[in-house]
């Protein structure tokens, strides 16, 4: 049997453990939290090293893909300084792929649902390919990473003004402290509500799900949420604000829906691969991550609450 394990900065209540069938391979995932202890993570990494066949890492990214350029978040990148035999992924493989998919499943099973394309994507420079689908189906957006990742209450309104603001803040922003940016252990289950009036405007909100549950209003009646990792407890406070429809970029797998990093891992143990990962130099690895989503057909999936 494959063991595929991602080691998650976040809450250990999000725990989960599930064995699937993979390329013809018995693959166990299993999901740990350290509740914020970065000690404790990379203490697992090293211990882990060698032991499993894929390791992901969860509650945090290694970088951002934003457009064709890699961003390195270096106050993450010592967690896994000391893997040296199992190969490390971080989801991207799958944002910049599968995900991107979410707006032709969004619009081939909801579109008639839809009354006007208006997409609010709370943090672009995380979820690049599930944002670019969107843009590509002709929906007007709102991107929120400057207001929900730096609490400057700025709007931005296209991909190109993402790309210059990545381009002058992420290589001072990926040096400092993750947990600045992104909620990490308990602050995951806090909700502070910000810029209801954008979730109120769109149709369909995108994005990590921590992000969306952390900041949406108590009500927005009628919405689409296109996201992942969403656990039963997710899914209810999602029903109690009256969102409609729920569509989930990865396969929901005993209730709950993984992170892309340990669906990725899944598939890179189950092919056996054993070269390392490096996002900021991919050479062939997008293409042969998208030619195994397509092999199996994964698609996001669509639940009404």
């Amino acid at each position: 049997m494959k063991r595929a394990v991602s080691i998650s900065i976040g809450s250990s209540k999000r725990d989960k453990t599930v064995e699937i069938d993979l390329l013809g391979e018995r693959v166990h995932l299993q999901r740990i939290g350290t509740d914020g202890d970065m000690k404790k993570a990379a203490r697992l990494y090293r211990e882990l090293d060698g032991k499993v066949d894929a390791l992901g890492v969860g509650g945090t990214d290694l970088g951002l893909l934003v457009g064709s350029r890699f961003y390195p978040l270096y106050s993450v990148a010592h967690l896994v300084a000391d893997v040296k035999h199992t190969p490390v992924v971080d989801g991207s493989g799958l944002k910049a792929t599968l995900e991107r998919k979410a707006a032709q499943v969004v619009e081939e099973k909801l579109g008639a649902y839809i009354p006007e394309k208006k997409a609010l994507v709370t943090t672009a420079t995380d979820r690049w390919g599930m944002a670019s689908g969107f843009v590509e189906a002709g929906y007007t957006m709102i991107f929120g990473d400057l207001i929900f990742s730096i609490g400057i209450p700025i709007a931005l309104r296209s991909q190109k003004a993402v790309m210059r603001m990545a381009s002058l803040l992420m290589p001072v922003m990926g040096r400092i402290p993750f947990e600045w940016l992104y909620p990490v252990g308990q602050a995951q289950e806090k909700r502070t509500p910000r810029a209801e009036r954008y979730f109120h405007w769109a149709n369909v909100v995108l994005g990590d799900c921590h992000y969306v549950r952390r900041y949406m209003p108590e009500r927005i009646p009628g919405k689409i949420i296109v996201t992942n990792t969403t656990t039963p407890e997710d899914t209810r406070t999602f029903a109690e604000a009256g969102v409609r429809y729920l569509v989930t970029t990865t396969p929901v797998l005993d209730g709950r829906s993984f992170g892309t990093n340990l669906m990725e891992a899944a598939l890179v143990a189950a092919t056996g691969r054993r070269e390392p990962v490096n996002y900021a130099r991919p050479g062939g690895y997008f293409q042969w991550m998208a030619d195994l989503v397509d092999r199996l057909d994964m698609k996001p999936q669509v639940h009404l609450l």
